[in-house]
């Protein structure tokens, strides 16, 4: 139940957002996946996600976006909000940055039970890849990163979560 309050103001912002500004997208990730970008691998799960996109911000291929993203396993759960930018039309690739916040640990050392980020909010980079089916609807395989990128102290373990998501252009 925790998990659920915490991602409430991110579902809360989806629905107060005009119904024709942007895109609705949701997927499935595999949660922390070991890579070479993180030190963790031990939370288990998969991460059920929902966000919103807003249109471009001007004449730029910058577009604002939050998310939710609960965790399967009762394991960290996070919301995220930055900026994504767009790059191609049938297929394309989209790079983003942003700020999470989260409810797993923020303890500052080594746990084996969960990933001790270190901090309460944390950086979060990702990357899109994807198609669009009709011009409506895209599908895309996506990477999301959580990290303090050591401003928080010297340990910094990481989180990549791995997944497709389906985006609906409103």
């Amino acid at each position: 139940m925790r998990s659920v309050a915490f991602l409430f103001p991110a579902f809360v912002l989806l629905w107060t957002v005009p119904a024709h500004a942007g895109d609705v997208f949701g997927g499935i990730y595999v949660h922390d996946v070991k890579l070479p970008t993180d030190k963790s691998g031990i939370e288990k799960g998969m991460d059920v996600q929902l966000g919103y996109r807003w249109g471009n911000i001007g004449h730029t291929p910058l577009q604002p976006y939050v998310f939710g993203a609960l965790n399967t396993a009762g394991q960290t759960s996070y919301a995220a909000a930055g900026l994504s930018a767009k790059f191609g039309r049938k297929i394309y690739v989209r790079p983003g940055i942003g700020i999470a916040i989260h409810n797993g640990s923020a303890d500052k050392f080594y746990r084996t039970d969960r990933i001790a980020f270190g901090s309460r909010v944390l950086f979060e980079p990702e990357l899109g890849i994807g198609t669009e089916v009709n011009s409506h609807l895209s599908i895309e395989a996506s990477w999301v990163h959580m990290s303090h990128a050591q401003l928080f102290g010297r340990e910094n373990p990481g989180i990549d979560n791995l997944g497709v998501r389906l985006t609906l252009r409103i």
